[in-house]
């Protein structure tokens, strides 16, 4: 499980503020299926709302452990049925040789960009 000092949590808390929440957990708790969504959107996102369908405080607190320790995630704020939950995202492979592009040679290996000025006067 994740931990987060007070300075990160408030700059959290104020890039979450104008978020929508992205996963509801309806009345059938923390299924699988639903573990694996929000494993998907801290994945894609890092800074995630989910929304709590249910009453019972005590469930809620368990799917917040749930959650925080199976997808090592940190908890940045909890109020009412709203869950605010922040992973950092994974770090990306660095880029190969660029087989899927159009062109071998880079814009530095083909010379200045030249202007359609500079046609017309050839």
């Amino acid at each position: 499980m994740m931990t987060l000092n007070a300075a990160q949590r408030r700059e959290l808390k104020a890039r979450a503020h104008a978020l929508n929440p992205v996963v509801m957990i309806s009345d059938a708790g923390l299924t699988p299926s639903v573990l694996h969504e929000i494993d998907i959107s801290l994945k894609s996102h890092e800074l995630i709302k989910i929304r709590v369908f249910g009453d019972d405080r005590a469930a809620r607190a368990a799917i917040i452990d749930d959650i925080s320790t199976k997808l090592d995630a940190a908890l940045v704020q909890h109020i009412g049925k709203i869950l605010v939950l922040y992973r950092p995202r994974p770090e990306a492979p660095a880029k190969g040789t660029g087989a899927g592009k159009k062109s071998g040679r880079s814009r530095a290996d083909k010379g200045p960009r030249r202007t359609k000025r500079s046609f017309q006067m050839e």
